[in-house]
């Protein structure tokens, strides 16, 4: 495909942006760029890095990520997935290891796009991501107990057990004004968005702590306490010393970001899709991403990647094109040049606030708990991941999580495959009365769409079911999906079931479902789709469905 390789950018500048789409992606990229400003400076801290770090890489890798990202409202930068994986490499490599694992990711991010990798990477199964990002959650929350409530101890441990233990023995020295100071910014983060949706709940949360720290003097850390001065420039690029010892040493860490990064910027990018109706191309993602990670590295920035949250405010905004992306990274390049001397003073403990809202947003933990009511095996792969990434490492949760996957596949499959006598199959269709498709229904009436799923609904076959479905470029008031022969769906199907009946319902179209078994029933009652789709509208055959369908038509003709 032509544009397979094209950066969005260049073919929306190709078509034309209109002025009104324009104003639009620069109101929205300055909201954007507001709000990555705590980001940036709060994961660059929790990674164990220098704060400007963070505000480097969200400018270098925010700019170069819309120029040539194949989404066209990616917002990219550091994000709290990488956070676990700087801090280790951090403190076995230094700062000097981790820009050279930066540098090293980007090629084999680009690698793994110049290959066409991004069309299988997005194939990764939902109780994997779920698990591993849950995970991701629990231990950025657990990183930032010590500023959150100001204990006055030495260096934070980087196993979970040691780090636990460490917090439990320091716990009476919690520092009151610091512990105020967090549950305050947790609480305007929160709920300040019903006062004023276009302002940022953690920007008002920094202004107020600082000044107040600021005017009143109280004794709690702050940026310039523990760093000093952020620096109001950024240095010229230098290709890091790299020799194959330093590869050798450095490989496995530089996989671990291009995984990483690749795995959350196309799960970025599918969730923009879902929210915009469009389609990003995946292998030019991950090449922006890895020219980014490059350019990062040159810097001497840290790791970038598609942040979900960002991006997802972007649309929110009205964004719509990269032109959005580039004047977020403008944005935060001024603030950086002009009010670095006012950003030191921001308290520590107002930032672990922000990031513990980040870490509760992050484990999406209604999707966690919803999973653990699925298939026995599902919840397996949910909760191995899940417990692995807290406890022992990310990429080996990953690993772990994609073997169990596939072995699971392999089981349901085999299960599934059944070999029968044609005689019986025929005896079998003369007492169910089924007939040929053409012969069942001669007549669709006007305003129904059906489509026939055949086969096992599961994380492989659920992103190509969700792109035919959602390809359909004509509105539709009634849409049958019949899954007779659907054996089975797992939690990935189900999950691009229940984003396409929410699409569906947004546009004013109802879903039927005709025919699905008991098993399929079962799914559907578990992952409360009875109450989406309507306890009605799931019927046990096609001519049940078709007299429901035309029941709704008339519905709707009356109102």
């Amino acid at each position: 495909m032509k544009t397979e390789f094209t950066p969005k950018l260049f073919t929306l500048l190709k078509e034309g942006i209109t002025k009104k789409q324009l104003s639009n992606d620069i109101l929205s990229g300055i909201i954007v760029g507001i709000v990555a400003l705590p980001l940036a400076i709060a994961f660059a801290i929790a990674s164990g890095v220098s704060p400007e770090k963070g505000l480097i890489t969200a400018v270098i890798a925010g700019i170069t990520i819309s120029l040539l990202s194949g989404s066209r409202v990616q917002i990219g930068g550091p994000t709290g997935a990488f956070i676990i994986i700087i801090y280790g490499i951090v403190q076995e490599h230094g700062i000097g290891g981790l820009t050279i694992a930066t540098f090293m990711a980007g090629f084999i991010i680009i690698g793994f796009g110049l290959a066409r990798m991004g069309n299988y990477l997005k194939f990764i199964p939902y109780p994997l991501i779920v698990g591993f990002t849950s995970g991701i959650a629990v231990i950025i929350f657990s990183s930032q107990i010590k500023d959150f409530f100001g204990l006055n101890m030495g260096e934070v441990p980087v196993d979970f057990i040691d780090k636990w233990e460490t917090y439990t023995s320091n716990f009476l020295k919690v520092n009151w004004q610091a512990f105020s100071i967090a549950i305050a910014t947790v609480i305007i983060s929160l709920k300040f968005s019903k006062i004023s949706p276009k302002i940022p709940g953690s920007i008002v949360a920094i202004v107020i702590s600082t000044v107040v720290v600021y005017y009143f003097n109280l004794p709690v850390d702050t940026i310039e306490s523990r760093f000093g001065e952020i620096p109001n420039s950024i240095s010229l690029p230098e290709i890091p010393n790299i020799n194959f010892a330093i590869i050798q040493q450095l490989i496995q860490p530089a996989i671990a970001i291009a995984l990483l990064g690749s795995i959350e910027s196309l799960l970025s990018a599918v969730v923009a899709d879902g929210m915009t109706g469009g389609r990003h191309r995946s292998n030019m993602e991950l090449i922006a991403q890895g020219t980014a990670n490059i350019f990062s590295g040159l810097f001497g920035g840290i790791p970038a990647t598609g942040a979900i949250a960002r991006t997802a405010t972007n649309i929110k905004n009205g964004g719509r094109t990269p032109i959005a992306g580039i004047i977020h990274a403008i944005v935060l390049l001024l603030i950086m040049l002009l009010f670095a001397p006012v950003a030191k003073l921001i308290p520590l403990s107002c930032l672990a606030g922000i990031l513990v809202v980040v870490a509760w947003h992050m484990g999406e933990w209604h999707h966690f708990f919803s999973l653990l009511k699925s298939n026995r095996l599902d919840v397996i792969v949910l909760l191995t991941t899940f417990f692995l990434t807290v406890f022992f490492d990310l990429i080996l949760a990953i690993e772990i999580g994609m073997i169990l996957s596939s072995f699971i596949f392999m089981k349901r499959m085999s299960e599934e495959t059944t070999f029968e006598n044609t005689a019986h199959l025929l005896k079998y269709n003369e007492i169910y009365k089924e007939k040929l498709f053409e012969e069942e229904i001669p007549g669709i009436p006007k305003g129904i769409l059906m489509y026939e799923i055949n086969g096992p609904l599961f994380f492989g076959a659920s992103q190509k079911f969700q792109e035919v479905i959602t390809d359909l470029n004509f509105k539709t008031e009634v849409l049958v999906l019949r899954m007779r022969n659907v054996p089975f769906i797992d939690a990935s199907g189900m999950n691009r079931l229940k984003e396409i009946c929410l699409q569906f319902k947004e546009n004013k179209t109802q879903i039927i479902i005709s025919g699905a078994n008991r098993k399929v029933k079962k799914e559907l009652l578990k992952a409360d789709a009875y109450s989406l789709i309507g306890k009605h509208n799931i019927t046990d055959n096609i001519k049940i469905a078709i007299e429901r369908a035309r029941y709704l038509l008339k519905e709707n003709n009356k109102s």
